[in-house]
């Protein structure tokens, strides 16, 4: 999804991503929701913190982001057929998101399954979050084990135009902290 993040890096990275990993397609949707701001992450004038996060919901939330971008793959998932919707969120190792907590996911599909044409007809939707529970470490060793490069992969906020980390906001220090954690090192291309 390019909803208008400074990160642009990552759709590089997916599509490089599904092409190696076969995807029969792959599609990038665009939604400026940079046009309401109130991110760090689609308000270039909202610094992206380099500190840590200090307590509470941090500036690199947006709003309403992965109700928003669900929304857009349940209406997808439901012309294709499909009834599983996949998102790679975590509510263990993570900024503190509202909307990465299995609760909200629950939530969702309970949504996605009174207001859809599919579900009434009896082809209920299923989101599935299989890194929710689970430690970076974790994540960062399943990855490896499905021959995922982390280094293929982008979750930094705010990445060079060579699509290589900055090495000190919230996401690069989770992941950093991941693989340290995993005794694996770090694959990751970082600008310092």
């Amino acid at each position: 999804m390019d909803y208008g993040q400074r990160h642009g890096a990552e759709l590089e990275a997916a599509k490089r991503v599904a092409r190696r990993l076969g995807a029969v397609e792959h599609r990038i949707i665009r939604i400026d929701l940079a046009q309401f701001g109130g991110s760090a992450l689609t308000d270039r004038s909202i610094a992206v913190p380099d500190q840590g996060v200090k307590g509470g919901i941090p500036v690199t939330y947006v709003p309403a982001r992965n109700t928003i971008l669900l929304s857009l793959a349940l209406g997808w998932a439901e012309v294709l057929g499909a009834q599983h919707i996949f998102v790679g969120a975590n509510a263990v190792d993570y900024s503190g998101y509202p909307d990465c907590r299995p609760e909200y996911f629950r939530a969702f599909e309970a949504m996605a399954n009174l207001a859809t044409k599919a579900a009434v007809e009896g082809r209920r939707v299923h989101i599935c979050a299989p890194l929710i529970d689970l430690p970076k470490r974790e994540i960062v060793r399943r990855a490896l084990e499905l021959g995922v490069d982390p280094a293929e992969t982008v979750t930094c906020y705010q990445p060079d135009a060579e699509g290589r980390a900055c090495g000190v906001c919230d996401a690069c220090r989770i992941r950093k902290a991941g693989f340290a954690d995993a005794g694996i090192k770090d694959s990751t291309r970082y600008a310092v």
